[in-house]
Order: C-alpha cells, then sequence, then structure tokens
C-alpha cells in the first residue's frame, strides 16, 4: 500500500507540476507580448528624441556661433567709442589750453609794448584763433563720431539679447 500511495503522491506531484508549467506558460506569452510592445514604444520614443537632439544641435551651434559674433561686434564697437571718448576728452583739453593761451596773447595785447612785439603777440593771436577753430571742428567731428558709436553699440547689443533670447527658448525646447 504504500508503494502504491507513494506512486500515487508522485502523479498527483507530477499532475501538479505539469498544471503549473502549462499555467505559466499561457501566462509568459501575454507578458511577453507586452514586453514587446512596451520595448518598441520606448524604442520608437528613442529614435524620436534622437531625431530631435540631431536636428537642435546645429540649430544651437548656429545660434551659439551667432551669439559669439555678435558678442565680439559689441565689444569692438565698445572699445571703438572709448576710444574716441579718451580723443574728446584729448581734443577738450587742448581746446581749453588753446583758448587759455589766446587770452594770455589778448591781455598782453593790453598793455603797452614795442610795434615789434606788438606784431609777433598779434601773429600769436590770428595762430591760436585757427588752432582754436580747427580743434574746435575736430572735436565736432569726434563727437559726431563717437555719437554714432553708441548708437551702433545700442543697435547691436538689442541683435545680441535677440540671438540670446533665441538660445533660450532652443534650451527650453529640448529641455520638454
Amino acid at each position: 500500500m504504500k508503494r502504491h500511495s507513494i506512486s500515487w503522491i508522485a502523479g498527483a506531484v507530477l499532475l501538479a507540476v505539469f498544471a503549473l508549467r502549462v499555467s505559466l506558460a499561457g501566462q509568459t506569452v501575454p507578458s511577453n507580448q507586452d514586453t514587446l510592445a512596451a520595448l518598441l514604444v520606448e524604442v520608437r520614443g528613442l529614435r524620436a528624441a534622437m531625431e530631435q537632439m540631431a536636428s537642435a544641435g546645429p540649430r544651437v551651434q548656429l545660434a551659439f556661433g551667432r551669439l559669439q559674433m555678435q558678442e565680439q561686434r559689441v565689444n569692438a564697437l565698445v572699445r571703438r567709442a572709448e576710444g574716441l571718448r579718451t580723443q574728446i576728452a584729448q581734443a577738450e583739453s587742448s581746446l581749453i589750453e588753446l583758448r587759455s593761451q589766446l587770452a594770455d596773447f589778448q591781455r598782453r595785447l593790453e598793455d603797452p609794448m614795442n610795434p615789434d612785439e606788438t606784431l609777433m603777440v598779434q601773429g600769436q593771436v590770428t595762430v591760436r584763433k585757427q588752432h582754436i577753430a580747427q580743434q574746435t571742428t575736430e572735436l565736432q567731428r569726434l563727437q559726431t563720431e563717437e555719437a554714432d558709436a553708441s548708437s551702433q553699440v545700442l543697435s547691436e547689443q538689442s541683435r545680441w539679447a535677440e540671438i540670446n533670447q533665441r538660445l533660450e527658448e532652443l534650451e527650453r525646447a529640448l529641455a520638454r
């Protein structure tokens, strides 16, 4: 009887293992299909992300290159405007000095002196007046040029800000 019950138990165990395998096999097929479908969705998503990154990369590089070029333009114009301001300061200083010299020569003309000295001082007054006229013209030219350079700086800074804004928009788009 023991043999019969052992064989019966062994048969029951084999039947249970077989039923379990059939049950598990039935479950793995739908699970594999679900996994494959999920992997396919993931691969498609990765492909779309890679395509987006590939198309955005050149746009970002182009915008960044433009931003660098624009920054160089702005810096060059700022240096030019600063150089012109320095030249204006020097021209103004020179003009002040010339006017001071003219005033000194004109005061000397008021004092009594011999005719030769008077002619020499009058000649210096004439020369100083010519230099003052030339220096005034040069100062006006420099001021006009500086105003133009300052205007260009503002314009180029505005373009720089536009390009920088585009880069920020690209960055936000890539973050999505």
